[in-house]
């Protein structure tokens, strides 16, 4: 049975302080808070002090019940006119959900009339000398200059504590290291704190106190700091399952895992992940394989955009917003955006200017601890202010592979071959496919095997099982070349790059500062 919490945390006692300062004749006053963080019970907190009227979500959805649906605004605003026509002060919750409606769909057409509706309620009250206070997720722009604005702020660790001990056993709380559990979250709201006590609860009055750190972030991890991707549908894979990559996957450990996966290191240090990190690569030498490894490896603080987030819509910046929006609360966190230079060719200059807004964002405290993440084929697709020095901080290349890494690329699955099939001549294969990626060598593996099959289905007889791995690798470098050619034919066509920016389709790292220099170049002669 959950246990209620009896007294507020110190977040909530210093807004219910600054509210009941802030309620005085005449005014309208708002409580702000994140999803979770107490409004409610807060702002029963100083009904109980003060008294007056309080008005719910079920007083909201009564009286707009009865008026018509395009009246939503009227509803509220006799609602609350009479209340406080009777009452000193008007207390009104989740007035947010209303809001919502009336201001952020476009479907409703009488959206600004709300503006009216709550001047006209303000206007009661100074005239009566009675106070309206209202609870919020956001300042709505209805109330934004009317309403003295109350924020309950992020729980920070002492915050933590004072929740989790309303629903944990004392010694199981003793045994907590809260500020661990705040490094690794520190955007946890209290019903999320309270959701992970009730979880953890059983498993702590079996096993003991022992490792009631671990169990807490390890129950987070899995239950609480949800991520935009569905891991069910995202091929398992490890970094160091990639071959070849050993300085990029070492800089990646570094500068980006280490800040997330070592709390108490990065906070004795002040290790932060770096801010933009570009990986750019020929098509298939594993950037979309490093995402898929990142997203397994740091599960509820990995964050996807591609394209079906970036697809034109008029919600897209809504998606985007949401997706920077969870990441900096489940920081430090990834934002991974997989084929970068593919979506922004043919984009609207807003999207890449927005992402300027969010990494310069970056910087600040609040939104310190996500790193975003960009891959790229073409570099020269990117925008140059996008790319320039001071926003991506860590700039990395994946390679195609050299002749060890082939050999280890083809060894892997062909070691997964069946004993009939015959031995692999992999030093012959690796030797031959020095202009292949390790996606490619995927591919002419599977496409052996398929060649193979063929032959053992019409009863035909068999070659040795590297004659069809060399077959399939005809058939691979021919469809490069045809993808080549018609990717040479569609940009002379539709050329997307604008004519004064030119840039080579692929940077060894030893170009970058010449690069760079190009970009602030590009960057003053467009000023």
């Amino acid at each position: 049975m959950t246990q209620q919490l009896d007294s507020l945390a110190p977040a909530q006692q210093r807004a219910l302080d600054a509210l009941l300062e802030a309620v005085k004749p005449g005014k309208v006053v708002a409580l702000i808070a994140t999803p979770g963080n107490g409004r409610t019970t807060v702002l029963r907190a100083a009904q109980r002090k003060l008294g007056g009227r309080w008005l719910g979500a079920a007083d909201l959805q009564s009286a707009i019940s009865t008026r018509h649906p395009l009246a939503v605004e009227d509803s509220v605003y006799d609602l609350a006119s009479r209340a406080l026509a009777e009452d000193q002060i008007v207390f009104i919750d989740d007035l947010n959900l209303v809001l919502r409606v009336i201001e952020g769909c476009h479907m409703y057409p009488r959206g600004s009339l709300v503006q009216l509706a709550i001047k006209s309620l303000s206007d009661q009250a100074k005239a009566t000398r009675r106070t309206v206070v209202v609870s919020t997720i956001g300042a709505f722009e209805s109330i934004a200059s009317l309403a003295e604005r109350v924020s309950i702020k992020d729980l920070e660790v002492d915050d933590y504590r004072a929740v989790v001990s309303a629903y944990l056993a004392p010694e199981h709380v003793a045994a907590l290291d809260f500020p661990k559990v705040h490094r690794f979250a520190r955007r946890m709201t209290a019903a999320q704190l309270r959701r992970a006590s009730d979880g953890i609860r059983q498993r702590l009055e079996s096993d003991g106190t022992a490792n009631a750190t671990d169990v807490f972030i390890d129950y987070l991890r899995s239950a609480q700091l949800i991520s935009n991707v569905d891991l069910g549908e995202v091929q398992t894979v490890k970094l160091e399952d990639l071959r070849g990559l050993d300085d990029v996957l070492c800089a990646l450990e570094a500068n980006v895992i280490l800040p997330l996966e070592h709390g108490e290191l990065a906070a004795e240090l002040s290790l932060r992940p770096k801010r933009g990190v570009l990986l750019a690569g020929p098509p298939g030498t594993g950037k979309t394989t490093i995402g898929r490894a990142l997203a397994h490896r740091l599960r509820g603080k990995f964050f996807l955009v591609d394209g079906t987030v970036i697809a034109g819509t008029p919600m897209f910046y809504q998606q985007l917003h949401g997706v920077f929006d969870a990441a900096m609360r489940n920081a430090p966190s990834v934002v991974f955006i997989d084929d970068s230079d593919v979506i922004f060719e043919g984009q609207d200059p807003g999207l890449y200017r927005y992402l300027l807004t969010m990494l310069d964002g970056l910087e600040s405290e609040s939104a310190g601890g996500v790193c975003l993440m960009m891959t790229a084929m073409d570099v020269g697709s990117l925008p140059p202010a996008l790319v320039r020095s001071g926003r991506i901080e860590l700039w990395l290349e994946t390679r195609l592979p050299d002749e060890s890494a082939r050999m280890a690329l083809l060894g892997d699955p062909c070691a997964k071959l069946p004993a009939s099939m015959g031995p692999v001549d992999l030093e012959q294969l690796s030797s031959v496919t020095a202009d292949l990626s390790g996606a490619d060598l995927k591919r002419v593996v599977e496409d052996g095997k398929i060649l193979y099959a063929f032959d053992r289905a019409k009863g035909a007889r068999t070659l040795p099982i590297t004659e069809y791995f060399l077959e399939a690798l005809q058939t691979v470098r021919g469809n490069k070349l045809r993808y080549a050619d018609a990717e040479a034919r569609a940009r002379a066509r539709n050329p997307v790059r604008p004519p004064h920016f030119h840039a080579p389709m692929m940077l060894p790292m030893g170009e970058h500062a010449e690069f760079m220099a190009v970009v602030r170049m590009e960057e003053a002669s467009a000023e």
